[in-house]
């Protein structure tokens, strides 16, 4: 299983529209997520900084099946209106770099 950390920024004045597509996610977006592998994903929010914690099995087999899965596709539209980057979803990332874990 990976463990990922991933940083993205809103765009000025989304955050209130961020938060509130965020209260629910559609049940459909839900399972594209669990088929793809994701067994958690967190958000938190300062300001316009995002930073996600993504447990998955295989976190670039993940981004590669999401990639050209419909409901992703138009999710993935909603959040390129809130972001400052859009993701292309290539499945070549691996995250935010490990510095420190306490043992």
């Amino acid at each position: 299983m990976h463990k990922i950390a991933l940083h993205t920024r809103l765009k000025a004045g989304k955050e209130a529209e961020y938060d509130s597509v965020h209260s629910t996610i559609s049940d459909e977006l839900d399972a594209a997520l669990r088929t793809a592998g994701v067994h958690h994903w967190n958000i938190w929010r300062s300001g316009r900084e995002l930073f996600h914690v993504v447990e998955v099995d295989d976190y670039q087999a993940m981004r590669k099946e999401l990639a050209t899965n419909p409901v992703n596709i138009v999710w993935q539209s909603v959040m390129a209106e809130l972001l400052e980057v859009a993701d292309d979803y290539s499945g070549d990332d691996m995250g935010l770099a490990k510095v420190w874990e306490l043992p």
